[in-house]
């Protein structure tokens, strides 16, 4: 079930989960994995009930179970990533509750989750406040959403508007600020609402290779990952992601 909203389609996410993930937790060596780590950590106890929407091929998903101990549970529409997510689980040896699902008809209740994050999803949709509601419905009173998307709307969106703009296409920009992304909560449900840029600099949302040659592509890829894990605190303008919380009013809807 696709919604008109939507700036990508099933097919799009069924090409792009070509390849099965290598049966690990996601690399430390990644800028890009330490950055929503770190988050993550932050909001995730043991014993937590998470899910993450748009989870698949599950890297991120396994992460938290494994590591940190939470209950974790996901809903993704894509067939073969989700395949490969419940492989990735299998082989690791680790449970998850993982439904191919449309989350606007998901069978998850509501106010079932302590958290419930996303990871470049609701850019995808021209316009997002049905889908981040959808996040806060699923939490329990007083749980936390964590929308996490990537930060076109600066360096980042000028550098790939450059080398892949038919990419930037399928990203909503305009509401890659804060005040735009803090202004999708919806008003209703949600108690504190923050949203701000997060992250070392990361290469990874640049599509170099469309435009460099591939060896030149992975070498500048290689040398800013490089500069990403030695960075020792966040630089506003260089910050790959923004992040948009919202904790659920402590008072269950009627």
């Amino acid at each position: 079930m696709r919604t008109s909203d939507e700036m990508t389609t099933r097919e799009y996410w069924e090409s792009s989960h070509t390849v099965s993930p290598r049966p690990r937790l996601p690399s430390s060596f990644l800028v890009s994995t330490r950055n929503l780590n770190r988050l993550l950590r932050r909001e995730i106890r043991a014993g937590m009930e998470v899910l993450e929407i748009g989870c698949a091929p599950g890297k991120h998903l396994v992460w938290v179970t494994k590591v940190l101990g939470a209950r974790t549970a996901c809903v993704d529409y894509s067939r073969r990533g989700m395949e490969f997510a419940r492989k990735l689980f299998d082989v690791l040896g680790v449970e998850g509750d993982l439904r191919c699902e449309n989350v606007f008809s998901t069978t998850f209740p509501p106010e079932q989750f302590d958290v419930v994050y996303s990871v470049g999803v609701i850019e995808h949709f021209k316009d997002p406040r049905p889908v981040v509601r959808k996040h806060v419905e699923l939490l329990k009173p007083g749980g936390k959403a964590l929308i996490v998307i990537p930060h076109y709307g600066g360096v980042y969106g000028r550098f790939q508007q450059y080398f892949d703009p038919e990419n930037l296409k399928i990203h909503n920009t305009d509401i890659m600020t804060v005040s735009k992304l803090a202004d999708l909560a919806p008003r209703d449900l949600s108690g504190e609402v923050t949203a701000a840029a997060m992250g070392r600099i990361s290469p990874w949302l640049i599509s170099f290779e469309k435009k460099w040659p591939r060896v030149l592509a992975h070498a500048v890829r290689l040398c800013t990952n490089a500069v990403g894990l030695l960075q020792p605190f966040d630089i506003r303008p260089l910050c790959p992601f923004l992040v948009l919380s919202i904790v659920r009013k402590n008072q269950v809807l009627a």
